[in-house]
């Protein structure tokens, strides 16, 4: 899963790095301690024009929900059943997004259950498969998205079972629907070489912490 992350790129530059154009009300960076229910940094493909970078908030609203907590908070999606869950189906076919981040947290329990953060990275900033909907009545609408998840690969699975699907670069148009069909097919975990991770301060834990010391590493 995907509950955590970190985004360190300023707009500008992610906006370069994706060919896409900002928007003016994108979330504040850094961020070191992203968390859901907040607005994050999405990339939309160019259906007729160009890229978007816009905002939206991270936990995904069916259009059934009759309020943001009408149900439970979707925050992923699962590769494996994205398809066909009904939550999901149309946003898989016709609203895929590319979500941009630094790293992402997971966690392990020790034998007294104490709950022990990683950080997740690699070289460059990581674009998350996601999808998206609007949700809310006329005059209210809001943006809402989540990661899309699958079975860890050996690497990463040192650390938890499963992780966000990172979509490499040559894939982006793909994937955000540009490039015609064949997407479901970069469902599939990242190459082993891909991430790496190191242990962090338990401060991420709480969802008030910030600051760039999230990230750094601790003896284990």
């Amino acid at each position: 899963m995907c509950g955590r992350f970190a985004i360190t790129l300023p707009p500008d530059a992610m906006a370069q790095l994706f060919a896409a154009v900002p928007s003016n009300n994108l979330p504040p960076v850094p961020n070191y301690n992203v968390c859901p229910t907040t607005q994050v940094h999405v990339v939309l493909g160019a259906a007729e024009a160009e890229r978007r970078l816009v905002s939206m908030r991270w936990g995904f609203l069916p259009k059934w929900y009759k309020s943001p907590t009408d149900g439970p908070l979707l925050i992923n999606a699962r590769a494996e059943t994205l398809a066909e869950k009904p939550a999901f189906r149309a946003a898989c076919r016709e609203r895929r997004c590319l979500i941009p981040v630094s790293g992402f947290y997971e966690w392990t329990k020790d034998d007294e259950g104490a709950r022990w953060p990683w950080y997740i990275h690699g070289a460059e900033t990581l674009a998350l498969a996601g999808v998206w909907q609007e949700w809310g009545p006329e005059g209210e609408r809001q943006a809402t998205c989540a990661v899309v998840t699958t079975g860890a690969n050996d690497t990463i699975s040192k650390v938890h079972h499963r992780m966000p699907v990172v979509i490499d670069e040559g894939d982006w148009g793909l994937w955000l629907g540009e490039e015609g069909h064949g997407a479901a097919t970069l469902m599939k975990a990242a190459e082993e070489d891909l991430l790496s991770f190191h242990q962090v301060d338990r401060a991420v834990n709480s969802n008030r912490a910030s600051g760039a010391q999230l990230i750094d590493p601790i003896d284990g």
